[in-house]
């Protein structure tokens, strides 16, 4: 993969490193990261230390109560994990009606699946780690403890997040905590977490076990009993991580990878599959109409067949058929056509990419989603609980219905690039369903464009919103989004660069040193060893 410098606006040029890599959207957490190569860790433990720090300085986005996914090139191998929880043995329609709800709400109790975070930290330093829990957990506890300045785009999320909360702690009381712990903050501000920490520690000390079975579990559970939660010690205790085979598809002689359903990733897979026979020599409006097209299709597949597998009657070999794909992209013509589609959900994510002198190399994401999630705060811990049961389906044919210890759809989506065999590297981009829409854009930058990790993130990017409207950046091609026009679509310029979504991307070289970039629509941060 050869790569070239695009000079986009306010695009700054890769990063070069031999021996380690961290990129992520916040410089104490890319720190955090590089701490722990330093101290001889490998990729695994730079991306649980970065991670849980993440969680501390970036709580809009992520927190000790949300899930996570991952790919990683780890000793020769391409492991995946799926580390998102399942709903309580308690839920049902019924039950939800009992609570006086038709619908699944989008804060308090009802939609919080058992989190996947914890265990996954755990489980992966235990895994493929060099160092101990203890020792990749300190940087968060150290920030959460001593206090952190806030960055321009969290104060941003968090000032939503606080005029969300007020108008809804009415009809939901159990998020009246979360005043307490996260309160009102500007840009500058120095914040401290000490029950976080605390939390932090009883992790770091127990492998996670107090989170599951151990004093942490007993906090979550009695806020439950009092407040109207559904979460049982036996949900806690049942949760396991789950390691998974990366689905993948070939892509102009690279190989994508992304996690199987319950995710989405196999969204972006669909689309690139579709797009994989076209040449692309210029990226103009026939360019970006296939790609939307193909995208629509995708989703209203996934939207369609995409759950817990356990409850699927369409495989994921079944959508990445390369038949059915080469029939789906017969459907895209000259102009937009609408396609039926589920609701597509919004996001709050945050990811990250690492790599080490080794060669290993880790995709990693993880989310509260919707910002801080549920809003349900434990109190005595810092625990902001995700509401990922907010995207289970009410239909009951659909194979994501609602359900007892059922993983409901999921949004964040780590990739990965492979070429004959051998690891490229991770990259991804957060934000609801921007992310299949991100990695296919990306991707594409790369392998059709072959322009350098930075120059792909700062390319001007599209998104699919629903029907015929694609929003567009305003650096945009103001010439390409008129021809958008005239080919249906419903073109709209939005001024939110995080509307765009937030990514990271690290590739090695054919001599074993890294080349990466980060998102300049955010505080990203890279940093070397």
């Amino acid at each position: 993969m050869k790569h070239h410098n695009y000079p986009y606006q306010n695009s700054r040029y890769s990063v070069y490193a031999k021996n380690g890599m961290v990129a992520t959207t916040h410089p104490l957490a890319t720190e955090a990261g590089t701490e722990m190569l330093k101290q001889g860790g490998n990729a695994m433990d730079a991306a649980v230390a970065t991670a849980a720090t993440l969680t501390v300085v970036e709580p809009t986005s992520n927190g000790i109560g949300g899930d996570a996914f991952m790919i990683a090139w780890m000793n020769g191998e391409l492991h995946g994990m799926n580390a998102s929880g399942h709903s309580s043995e308690k839920l049902s329609m019924a039950s939800l009606k009992a609570h006086g709800f038709d619908e699944m709400p989008t804060y308090g109790w009802l939609p919080v699946n058992v989190p996947g975070v914890p265990a996954a930290w755990a489980d992966l330093i235990e895994k493929f780690g060099r160092l101990t829990l203890k020792a990749v957990l300190a940087p968060a506890i150290r920030a959460a403890r001593e206090g952190y300045v806030i960055t321009p785009t969290v104060a941003r999320f968090w000032q939503a997040a606080f005029k969300r909360f007020e108008k809804e702690v009415a009809e939901f009381p159990e998020i009246k905590h979360w005043f307490e712990v996260f309160g009102e903050v500007e840009a500058g501000d120095v914040k401290t977490l000490p029950a976080h920490a605390d939390t932090l520690e009883k992790i770091a000390h127990t492998n996670a076990r107090s989170f599951y079975e151990g004093e942490l579990a007993e906090k979550i559970v009695k806020y439950a009993e009092e407040t109207g939660g559904l979460i049982t010690h036996d949900d806690l205790k049942s949760y396991e991580v789950e390691y998974v085979k990366p689905i993948s598809i070939n892509y102009k002689g690279h190989d994508i990878h992304e996690i199987p359903p319950n995710g989405q990733g196999i969204a972006a897979l669909m689309a690139l599959g579709m797009l994989k026979g076209d040449g692309f020599s210029e990226r103009d409006g026939l360019y970006y109409h296939h790609q939307i097209e193909a995208m629509k299709l995708a989703f209203s597949d996934t939207t369609t067949y995409v759950s817990d597998p356990e409850h699927m009657e369409v495989s994921a070999d079944d959508l990445l058929d390369d038949a059915y794909l080469k029939a789906r992209r017969a459907e895209i013509e000259a102009h937009a056509e609408e396609r039926a589609h589920g609701e597509l959900p919004k996001g709050g994510t945050v990811y990250l990419a690492t790599a080490d002198q080794d060669g290993n190399m880790v995709s990693y994401i993880q989310s509260n989603y919707m910002g801080f999630g549920s809003g349900v705060v434990v109190p005595g811990t810092g625990i902001a609980l995700q509401n990922r049961g907010h995207n289970f389906s009410m239909d009951g044919a659909h194979p994501n219905f609602i359900g007892a210890r059922k993983k409901s759809f999921h949004t964040i989506i780590p990739g990965f690039i492979t070429k004959d065999g051998q690891p490229v590297g991770p990259f991804g981009v957060m934000g609801g369903f921007m992310q299949p829409q991100g990695h296919l854009q990306v991707a594409m930058n790369l392998i059709d464009h072959g322009m350098n990790p930075q120059s792909a993130l700062d390319a001007p990017r599209w998104q699919f919103i629903s029907g015929m409207r694609v929003d567009v950046e305003d650096r945009f091609p103001m010439d390409v989004a008129r021809e958008l026009n005239r080919r249906g679509h419903q073109v709209n310029i939005s001024l939110e660069p995080n509307h765009f979504g937030r990514g990271q991307a690290i590739i090695r070289q054919a001599n074993g040193s890294y080349v990466g970039g980060t998102e300049s629509r955010t505080d990203g941060s890279i940093s070397i060893y």
